[in-house]
């Protein structure tokens, strides 16, 4: 072993045991001061708000429920826990409920007009959620930014325009991370949002906000938008479904902010969800009439090939995986090989390692509207380090995150000319080709969602790099579904990552739902044991 290679995992190791103990002290600090406020919110105690959307529509449709009275408990659910959560930040309360009113009195009169079937109206009369950074007609669609708060939107985004036609009634919007940007949901604008597990603890970003609603009985289906992650971190700190489409099979128009560039090639527009039979539905409406044939195709789990990846191979900026997490993700990859009958393989992407590199890379090279324009709208682009100085004396608009953001952008822009960009790239390149090459119909990766459980509010910004585990994916394009898979001993939600190929998004979905109906993945309602 030559000297360099002895140096290097000197340095490795060293690293390894310094983060460790940081990690350790920083944690009893946050628990000393969190800990005695926290707090789990009430569980879910109505039968009708148990119901998944498509169980809840079809008994409106069947008239054994009035859209109105549906529309009302899902309206009480949501005032009584804001107290505790802070997570609905505008809401269309009125307006919900007279179109709730409008379609029984339609229902009424003519039940079996085919316009109120199935096929033509899949979430008929059901509460929709919808993140801030959505258009919604009337509602703010600021992302969290000060300086856009006045703003209001003059019509629908074209995926809420979709779940209006499938018969879905927005009521509620929900908070974000200063322009969808972090992995907490807060800023200066509606603050932070709590965890309905423990409310001491982050529900992630950017569709935080989403996936607290969803979690907490306050929605059952909802949206969201993931740029490195911001679907599927939510849905797994707050323990429920969502999904992250191919590239580009759902529209990205209609958001605050919007990527441009080629950013829009890691955007993706998905559907956050309590119940798993709720995925495909909503991935269709949302889709629309584009690649349907791929999403609805039949998959039979007990053919696929799986490839068990513990860990993203040892990168120093991100933390180790929790034990919990891991425990539950050898749980998931039992039950499909000696009771469904899968083919797994244990198996580890050296370049997996590399995905913070290859995000940043990607990002900083698109040509897109940089995120300092976007701190500065209506006026020039914002200066972090002038922001984070006036930040000193709590005189600033922006939270710690964006500017930190900011400053890092600037920083990214520097290092353009000096080819760590291009390495970056190039090794991307390799990665994508092996996951072409691995990634077929029958094929499918398991990867944990995030290597640690919720943290303590503000502690993300000891571990500025963990959306690693997620963000990997958005460089690719891929399909990833977050599944959750119960509580952790402390209380809080665990889950695993189901990733496909390209476009073969039902594969990801059949592993979900065969898990869930395996009662191995589930929301669990809080308060309670109960998946």
């Amino acid at each position: 072993m030559g000297a360099a290679k002895i140096v290097q995992l000197i340095l490795y190791y060293t690293l390894t045991v310094v983060g460790w103990i940081v990690s350790f002290v920083a944690n009893q600090i946050f628990a000393k001061i969190y800990d005695k406020k926290a707090r789990v919110v009430p569980p879910v105690e109505d039968d009708v708000m148990l119901l998944s959307a498509v169980a809840l529509a079809e008994k409106i449709r069947t008239r054994k429920l009035k859209a109105v009275d549906v529309m009302k408990k899902y309206i009480d659910r949501v005032t009584n826990l804001h107290v505790y959560l802070n997570t609905v930040i505008a809401r269309r309360f009125d307006e919900a409920v007279a179109e709730a009113e409008a379609l029984d009195t339609e229902l009424d009169k003519n039940p079996q007009d085919d316009k109120f079937s199935v096929k033509n109206k899949p979430f008929l009369g059901v509460p929709l959620s919808v993140k801030e950074a959505f258009s919604v007609k009337g509602m703010p669609n600021a992302s969290g930014l000060v300086s856009r708060k006045h703003y209001r939107s003059d019509a629908d985004c074209p995926v809420v325009e979709r779940l209006r036609e499938s018969g879905a009634i927005p009521f509620c919007i929900t908070n974000v991370s200063e322009l969808c940007m972090w992995y907490e949901s807060a800023n200066r604008l509606y603050g932070r949002t709590n965890n309905p597990y423990n409310t001491s603890r982050i529900v992630g970003g950017s569709s935080g906000g989403e996936g607290c609603n969803l979690a907490s009985g306050g929605a059952v289906i909802g949206i969201g938008s993931d740029i490195g992650g911001s679907i599927r971190m939510p849905a797994f700190f707050n323990g429920i479904f969502g999904h992250k489409p191919s590239r580009g099979l759902v529209p990205n128009d209609g958001q605050f902010p919007i990527a441009t560039g080629k950013d829009i090639e890691l955007l993706s527009t998905g559907p956050m969800c309590r119940y798993v039979e709720d995925l495909l539905p909503m991935l269709k409406i949302m889709s629309g009439s584009n690649k349907q044939a791929d999403i609805e195709c039949k998959v039979d789990v007990s053919k696929l090939v799986i490839y068990n990846v513990i860990d993203d191979s040892g990168s120093l900026l991100v933390a180790k995986v929790d034990p919990q997490l891991k425990q539950a993700q050898a749980k998931v990859v039992h039950y499909l090989e000696t009771t469904v009958g899968a083919k797994v393989i244990n198996k580890s992407f050296s370049k997996f390692k590399y995905a913070v590199d290859m995000w940043g890379a990607k990002m900083t090279t698109s040509g897109g509207t940089s995120f300092c324009q976007y701190m500065g709208y209506g006026g020039k682009p914002v200066n972090p380090f002038i922001e984070f100085f006036k930040w000193l004396f709590g005189k600033s608009n922006h939270t710690l995150p964006a500017l930190g953001l900011g400053c890092v952008e600037k920083f990214d822009r520097i290092l353009e000319s000096t080819g760590v960009n291009e390495t970056s790239l190039l090794g991307f390149e390799k990665l994508e080709a092996e996951m072409n090459e691995v990634l077929d119909d029958n094929t499918i990766i398991i990867y944990p969602s995030h290597p640690k459980l919720a943290p303590y509010h503000n502690q993300p910004l000891l571990y500025p790099f963990n959306w690693a585990y997620t963000g990997l994916f958005n460089t690719l394009g891929l399909p990833v579904t977050q599944v959750p898979l119960g509580l952790s001993k402390e209380g809080l939600p665990l889950g695993v990552q189901i990733v496909a190929g390209m476009n073969r998004d039902a594969v990801c979905l059949a592993v979900a739902n065969k898990l869930a109906k395996a009662k191995i993945a589930g929301w669990v309602n809080p308060g309670t044991n109960e998946m």
